[in-house]
């Protein structure tokens, strides 16, 4: 009876599967209104653009849903409906994340900012209806992105790093990593010049640098009286900045899926040399310690450390992971073949998710390529886990602690990362709401209608918009998204300005992440500092728009240069030029307050 059902349904299946493929055909020629300038059109929540009863599928003459119909009965079949909000794609858009933002540096305090800029956000979606309100805040905003598979692995693969901390702490190898740095990294600046190289090297994924660097060299910048917060800002700055100009690392392949031609990974390396913020971040990151001159709340920071002792100014929120160990307990190794092993583990899990390892099949990628085609979440999540399971067998090897204590470490891991996940989730939430209210549609018309009409300023047009959009929404892969495809629609790629704009956008993607208090990297840079994150974000703002500035101005030359026929290139050399003379130019008026 089981096989003549099957039989007699088959006929029934294939007409599906038919309507199915004949419905997304159609989808895919039909004009997509999300693309029309001042649209106010959304995908369809129940059909996705398919435009057919997904109860029934067209199958069921008596479905309640479609009335027989076999149309979508939410969007007739369009596959698009009108946002139910008013102030859907209008500047009220991004008003959630400038509301929340403006609070955490006013009040020093980010949860209850992120949460008022997100509850903003539902309000607005909702026309100020008090259930829709409550239905998208917590259904569409804090539920979906806690539901969301890469979400989630990042947050899985913070607790791992959480406990593969607590371990190393326990275990004496943090403790026995800062003895050997005491005898071999003697001053300030060597140990600030090793933590900018640790960050140089492991440029595979922001994330990954974040917490790594930290966690290795948390213990040599303590021994050497150097502020968290000074700590977090030399993490943030060798995280994206240089991710964004190494071809073989997440963000490369970031850039590569938004391009539009197919030759993403050659625009990214072709744009490297344009991309004014992240180099001149270096350079200013580097000549800071060489001339050992801070600026800004910077300076109060560092101060109270040398002359204190004093690491935090202020309230450690990472303070349940100091533990005490036995002076003597634990060596080097303890620290270093743990975070050896997780960066082996997260590169071959990096190339996992991108494909290396399927030889044999269609799914196959090379190295560049497999990094190319890598899923960052997948990849650190796989890879953390590996190297936890390590730590485990070496320290158990080893025999620095009991397993009790080994397994006790992850529930403390996952407490000291707490704070971490509480503001990644509050960020995301945030990145939701402003979704919803179409603010990518927004700047998208406002630069096809307005920054097309002056070529020669364009690149800092472009790079101006990149930094306040990274700013407000905290993500440098949806700035990404939006501007790459609208450069390549504005210019064909034989134009010299098209190189520079690209490279425009992304450096104004990194420049606004990396001052924008919701962005997940400056908050995964915080954690990995163990720095409170209001003031990393208040310490980092003026050495971040200081460097924005002079890159502006180098946009306007490349311009300039550009747009009459000459090599854009020369702006490169003219910036770091004005880079370092504004760092000789502070250390001079620091010198001369000093002597006052």
């Amino acid at each position: 009876m089981k096989t003549r059902a099957n039989r007699r349904s088959w006929p029934a299946r294939v007409l599906v599967m038919l309507m199915m493929m004949l419905a997304l055909v159609t989808t895919a020629f039909a004009v997509d209104p999300t693309e029309e300038t001042g649209t106010k059109m959304i995908e369809c929540p129940d059909c996705g653009t398919v435009g057919i009863c997904m109860e029934c599928y067209t199958q069921d003459p008596d479905c309640a849903a479609c009335e027989g119909s076999g149309v979508c009965a939410t969007c007739g079949g369009e596959g698009y409906i009108p946002s139910p909000s008013r102030f859907f794609n209008t500047v009220i858009s991004l008003l959630p994340p400038v509301i929340a933002i403006a609070l955490a540096l006013l009040t020093k305090e980010v949860y209850s900012s992120l949460f008022i800029g997100i509850l903003v956000g539902g309000l607005l979606y909702s026309n100020f209806s008090f259930e829709g309100t409550v239905t998208h805040v917590f259904s569409d905003g804090i539920a979906s992105v806690l539901s969301d598979s890469y979400n989630v692995g990042i947050l899985v693969f913070l607790v791992i790093l959480g406990a593969m901390v607590c371990l190393m702490n326990k275990a004496g190898g943090s403790a026995a990593f800062g003895r050997w740095a005491k005898t071999h990294i003697k001053t300030r600046v060597g140990a600030q010049l090793a933590s900018i190289l640790l960050g140089g090297l492991i440029f595979i994924d922001d994330y990954f640098n974040c917490l790594t660097v930290g966690s290795v060299m948390r213990p040599v910048t303590d021994e050497h009286q150097v502020s968290r917060a000074k700590l977090a800002y030399l993490i943030d700055s060798t995280a994206a900045p240089i991710c964004i100009i190494a071809p073989i690392s997440s963000w490369a392949a970031a850039v590569a899926g938004f391009a539009e031609d197919g030759q993403g990974l050659n625009l990214f390396i072709n744009a490297i040399p344009y991309n004014f913020y992240a180099l001149l971040t270096i350079i200013m990151m580097v000549g800071l310690v060489l001339l050992k001159v801070d600026f800004g709340p910077m300076a109060k920071f560092e101060r109270n450390a040398i002359e204190n002792s004093d690491l935090f100014s202020g309230s450690n929120p990472y303070a349940m992971m100091d533990e005490e160990v036995e002076e003597n307990k634990g060596i080097v190794m303890d620290l270093v073949m743990p975070i050896v092993m997780l960066v082996v583990c997260c590169v071959m899990g990096m190339l996992y998710s991108g494909g290396f390892f399927d030889a044999g099949s269609e799914n196959f990628h090379s190295i560049q390529a497999a990094f190319s085609a890598s899923d960052a979440s997948i990849g650190l999540m796989f890879g953390s886990a590996f190297g936890l399971v390590f730590a485990f067998v070496y320290y158990t090897l080893r025999r620095s602690m009991s397993f009790r204590d080994m397994m006790g470490c992850i529930p403390e891991g996952f407490k000291a990362m707490v704070p971490a996940i509480m503001i990644l989730t509050f960020a995301w939430s945030l990145k939701a709401m402003t979704d919803s209210l179409g603010a990518k549609y927004f700047v998208r018309d406002f630069v096809r209608t307005s920054a097309t009409g002056v070529q020669m300023l364009l690149p800092v047009i472009v790079f101006v918009i990149g930094c306040l959009l990274a700013f407000a929404t905290g993500t440098s892969w949806g700035t990404f998204g939006i501007l790459i495809p609208i450069v390549q629609s504005v210019f064909s790629m034989d134009n010299p300005l098209a190189i520079v704009c690209i490279a425009a956008c992304m450096a104004g993607a990194v420049c606004g992440d990396h001052c924008s208090p919701i962005s997940d990297t400056t908050i995964m840079a915080s954690a990995g500092a163990q720095c409170d994150h209001v003031n990393h974000v208040s310490t980092q703002l003026p050495y971040a728009i200081s460097c924005a500035v002079i890159s502006g101005l180098s946009y306007i030359l490349a311009g300039f240069l550009a747009s009459n026929g000459l090599p854009a290139v020369i702006a490169l050399p003219v910036g770091i030029v004005m880079m370092i003379g504004y760092l000789f130019f502070v250390k001079s008026r620091q010198s001369a307050t000093q002597k006052a």
